[in-house]
C-alpha cells in the first residue's frame, strides 16, 4: 500500500477516534445529569445513555483508536526517518497522553455502565477539554513540523486551556442563572395563585 493511502487512512481513523472521544464525554455529562431527574425519567434516560455509550465506545471509538494506531505504526515502518525528527518525539508524547486519556475514559465508561457516578457534569465538561488540547497540539506539530518552538506551543495550549476552562465556567454560570430565573418565575406565579385563592 502506498504511503499516501496509509496517511489518508490514518487521518480518517484519527478523526473518527477524536469524534468518539468528544461525544463519549458528552454522553457521560448527560448521563450524570440524568441522576438528578425523578423516576421514571432517571432510569429511562440512564438506560438509554448506557446503550448509546456502549455502541459508541465499542463500535466507533475503540476500533478507530486501534486502526489509527495500526496505520500510524505502518507509516513509521514504511518511513522510519520520522522517528529521528524532534517534532515527532513531541507528537508521540501527546499521542501517549491521548492513550492515557482514552484509558481514563474507559474507566469512567465502565463505572457508568455499573451505575457508579463519581463525577458531576462540571468536572466532566472540564475533562472533555483535555482531548481538545491534545488535538490542537498534535495538529500544530504535524502541520508545522517544528519542535524548536514547542515551548511556545505548550504556552499557547495552556492559554487555550485557560480560555476553555473560563468558557465552561461562564457557560455554567449562565445556565445556573437561567435555571434560577425560571425557578424565581415559577415561585412568583405560585405565590400569585396562592394569593388569588386566599
Amino acid at each position: 500500500m502506498s504511503f499516501e493511502y496509509l496517511k489518508s487512512l490514518h487521518i480518517i481513523f484519527v478523526v473518527t477516534w477524536f469524534a468518539g472521544l468528544f461525544y463519549i464525554v458528552r454522553l457521560f455529562i448527560y448521563h450524570s445529569e440524568a441522576e438528578k431527574k425523578d423516576e421514571p425519567a432517571k432510569k429511562i434516560l440512564q438506560d438509554q445513555y448506557k446503550l448509546m455509550e456502549k455502541r459508541l465506545w465499542y463500535i466507533i471509538t475503540w476500533p478507530s483508536a486501534i486502526l489509527a494506531s495500526v496505520f500510524a505504526f505502518w507509516m513509521l515502518i514504511e518511513n522510519p526517518g520520522f522517528l529521528y525528527a524532534s517534532w515527532m518525539h513531541v507528537k508521540l508524547s501527546f499521542v501517549l497522553a491521548l492513550y492515557f486519556y482514552h484509558a481514563a475514559c474507559h474507566v469512567i465508561f465502565k463505572q457508568l455502565q455499573k451505575d457508579i457516578i463519581k463525577y458531576n457534569s462540571f468536572k466532566l465538561r472540564i475533562w472533555n477539554e483535555v482531548a481538545t488540547i491534545i488535538l490542537f497540539a498534535v495538529v500544530f506539530l504535524v502541520v508545522l513540523k517544528n519542535a524548536i518552538n514547542w515551548i511556545w506551543g505548550v504556552i499557547g495550549i495552556v492559554l487555550v486551556s485557560i480560555l476553555l476552562m473560563l468558557s465552561v465556567k461562564l457557560y455554567k454560570r449562565i445556565r445556573n442563572k437561567k435555571s434560577w430565573d425560571k425557578y424565581e418565575k415559577e415561585l412568583i406565579e405560585n405565590n400569585k395563585k396562592t394569593e388569588d385563592t386566599v
